[in-house]
């Protein structure tokens, strides 16, 4: 039995409450057949849409509240949609199988660069002079987003370890069917104590690859809207890729074929995983094509 860690994106799953449940059953039906198939499966999402719309709503009541602790609610309430309907799927094929979700603590490095230069928007927007005024307050970055007004940016640093590792991987031997890594995991730094919250959000995809690396997965499979990586997207000689080598992908990575919000990302992630181990792969497909891809039948294939 193979251990494959499974990266959804928080898009996938949809603004609304409603729309994301419906997702996430969609989503079970996808993961459900890779259990059907024999292996063992530990799930990691994205919050994109999530996480900013708990931010905007506590901004509006006027609660502070920081981006580790909005993570963690982003987590448990995804967490539950995805429990509840994978579970479901598993009882209606006559799967026995158990399901948790576990609050993920991932240690991010203080020195990192991404901590100097902020990034990512996150809540709700103002107008400059309320921007300002927060800046002063708060001594946080506030920057102009799209035309659309100010919004705090935030650093998306790199994962250096996963705190709850240990209990991730003994679930899954267990074979429990495992949520984890939500939204990136909440981001922490070490200090004298022990661990402190961050205002920050981790790339859900770096993290999924370091949680694979990690608890030992065989592969990590990164589910996202396109059957396939391509090179010159959109272009009259767009082309898909069904294998990339590590030195392949970082040709192409340096030609600019790879967008910064959207494939990048994802493609540096598969290849960190492929990196981190012999024989280790990962793969890049579609929801809907996960079993056809794990199968080598869909999707791009990176290794070392």
């Amino acid at each position: 039995m193979s251990t494959i860690v499974v990266a959804l994106g928080g898009n996938a799953l949809g603004n609304t409450v409603q729309e994301q449940l419906d997702n996430a059953k969609l989503a079970a039906t996808s993961i459900v057949n890779l259990v059907a198939a024999g292996h063992s499966v530990v799930i990691a999402h994205g919050n994109g849409p999530q996480v900013g719309a708990i931010k905007k709503a506590l901004d509006t009541g006027g609660f502070v509240v920081p981006m580790a602790e909005c993570t963690s609610m982003s987590q448990g309430y995804i967490g539950f949609h995805l429990q509840q309907s994978l579970g479901n799927e598993l009882r209606r094929r006559g799967i026995k199988k158990e399901v948790a979700t576990v609050l993920t603590q991932v240690v991010v490095d203080k020195a990192d660069p991404a901590f100097d230069n902020p990034t990512k928007p996150i809540g709700a927007y103002y107008d400059e002079a309320t921007a300002q005024k927060l800046m002063a307050e708060t001594g946080h970055t506030y920057a102009e987003d799209a035309g659309r007004g100010w919004r705090w940016m935030v650093p998306s640093p790199a994962p250096v370890d996963i705190v709850e590792k240990v209990t991730i991987k003994q679930l899954a031997d267990a074979g429990c069917m495992v949520i984890a890594c939500g939204g990136g995991g909440m981001p922490v730094l070490a200090v004298e104590n022990g661990l402190s919250g961050i205002d920050a959000v981790i790339d859900k995809d770096f993290s999924a690859a370091k949680m694979a690396e990690l608890i030992n997965a065989d592969q990590l499979i990164i589910l996202t809207a396109v059957d396939r990586v391509k090179i010159n997207f959109n272009k009259p000689d767009e082309q898909s890729l069904e294998q990339l080598t590590i030195p392949q992908a970082q040709k192409y990575i340096e030609e600019g074929h790879f967008a910064k919000g959207s494939m990048l990302p994802k493609v540096e992630a598969a290849m960190a995983f492929a990196a981190s181990g012999a024989g280790r792969k990962a793969i890049i497909a579609s929801l809907e094509k996960a079993e056809e891809a794990i199968k080598g039948d869909s999707g791009t294939v990176i290794t070392l």
